[in-house]
């Protein structure tokens, strides 16, 4: 009997010595196994009694995430990745009151208790997709959840469209988000900021032509303690803004910064229409669509819906508006369903041509000529092709089509017809 016991401990010596000589070689082997074993910190690498804490391992940088065992500049750095790796491995044998503890002290989020709970308010949206076969109308495609794809609709404009989507909360138990991330919506899910729970939302309101969507979800716990988001004026240039979201690279929530580049009235690509826009200079991914843009006093000045992609450009970004915003939430409480911007219904050429005014007998540089009207329009009543639009609501109209906006700025002239 003792001649086994014997025998057992001197092969489970022998076991142990193994495993210990095959690690070691595999870490000098393959040092970037080491980098991607450094990059899970062990709770009790805060004890500094055993153990010296040196600069190189305080921090791990975004490089070293993306490329293990590189330093910041890019370079190899073997030695540093390696010493880390053996202090983790080596930190293991720790008593388990001291990694309980250390793991209370890891779980405080420091910040500012202003952000957290605007943050809050952003959810994400999980969305199922039947969309129609016109070729066989009788029948649908085959479901699928928002891919990752992005939708090239008019120029270079991108639908910021991904595997999830983003919303926010606007009180009275209502979400706000993109049209082109609920299109063709069978079931549609959402979550909040770190809950793993997913709850049913309805599709209230679609709003094509402004790539807005109004969701409301009737569960009780999902608004537990929760705070709306307050919309704020329109933004003006320079000014800095966060955008919110659940974009692609991660799970949880990302923020980016950026500053408003310009003001004026964009191409919006899901509807094809021509509305107010808010330019940016933030990062905006797939997945950023229905998150909401804030100012530096954490007012909601927009929803971020689409980019602008070519290779002479970068950094584009578009926001929809609070004052699109505004007028799709007004219509919806008006009439208990989106009716959609309104249209003048008539074709306008810019009054440039010196020679042109001249021929119309214009006296002054103002103006657009209205060459077709549509015939189901209300304006077909009070136009006539040959017109010449000098005002409107008794704001002067120029010959490059625009009118003041706020202080030494112009805009479109179809900003005033999409305000009624």
């Amino acid at each position: 009997m003792a001649m086994a016991i014997a025998v057992a401990n001197s092969c489970f010596s022998a076991l142990n010595s193994t495993v210990k000589y095959r690690c070691i070689s595999s870490q000098r082997r393959n040092p970037t196994s080491q980098s991607l074993a450094s990059l899970t910190p062990h709770p009790a690498n805060q004890n500094k009694k055993n153990f010296k804490k040196s600069p190189s391992t305080s921090k791990i940088t975004t490089s070293d995430w993306k490329f293990p065992g590189r330093s910041i500049d890019g370079r190899v750095d073997v030695g540093r990745s390696q010493s880390t790796a053996f202090k983790s491995f080596g930190e293991q044998r720790k008593d388990r009151k001291e990694l309980q503890l250390d793991s209370k002290e890891q779980q405080v989020e420091p910040g500012n208790l202003q952000d957290a709970a605007f943050l809050n308010a952003v959810v994400k949206v999980y969305c199922t997709h039947t969309a129609p076969d016109y070729s066989l109308p009788w029948q649908k495609q085959r479901q699928y959840t928002s891919t990752g794809r992005q939708l090239v609709i008019k120029a270079y404009f991108y639908l910021l469209n991904h595997v999830f989507s983003s919303a926010f909360m606007i009180g009275d138990g209502k979400l706000l988000t993109n049209a082109h991330c609920v299109e063709h919506d069978t079931q549609v899910k959402v979550k909040r900021r770190g809950d793993d729970t997913k709850y049913v939302a309805k599709v209230l309101a679609r709003g094509v032509d402004c790539d807005i969507a109004l969701l409301s979800v009737e569960s009780e716990e999902f608004w537990k303690d929760a705070k709306p988001l307050q919309l704020g004026q329109l933004p003006r240039l320079q000014d800095p803004v966060t955008v919110v979201g659940y974009p692609l690279g991660g799970d949880t929530i990302s923020v980016t910064k950026g500053v408003v580049s310009r003001i004026e009235v964009t191409s919006y690509a899901h509807g094809s229409s021509d509305l107010l826009g808010i330019q940016i200079d933030a990062a905006i991914n797939p997945g950023n669509s229905g998150g909401p843009a804030f100012n530096d006093q954490g007012e909601c000045i927009g929803v971020a819906f689409q980019v602008y992609r070519s290779e002479e450009v970068e950094n584009i970004g578009y926001v929809i508006p609070t004052t699109v915003v505004s007028h799709f939430l007004n219509d919806y409480e008006r009439n208990r369903k989106y009716t959609g911007f309104p249209c003048l219904g008539v074709l306008l050429q810019k009054l440039e041509n010196p020679a042109l005014r001249a021929c119309l007998k214009l006296q002054s540089n103002e103006g657009v000529l209205v060459r077709r009207v549509e015939p189901t329009s209300v304006a077909n009543t009070v136009l006539k092709e040959g017109d010449v639009i000098v005002s409107f609501d008794d704001v002067r109209v120029g010959c490059e089509g625009t009118v003041p906006f706020r202080s030494n700025e112009r805009i479109a002239f179809r900003y005033l017809i999409s305000q009624k």
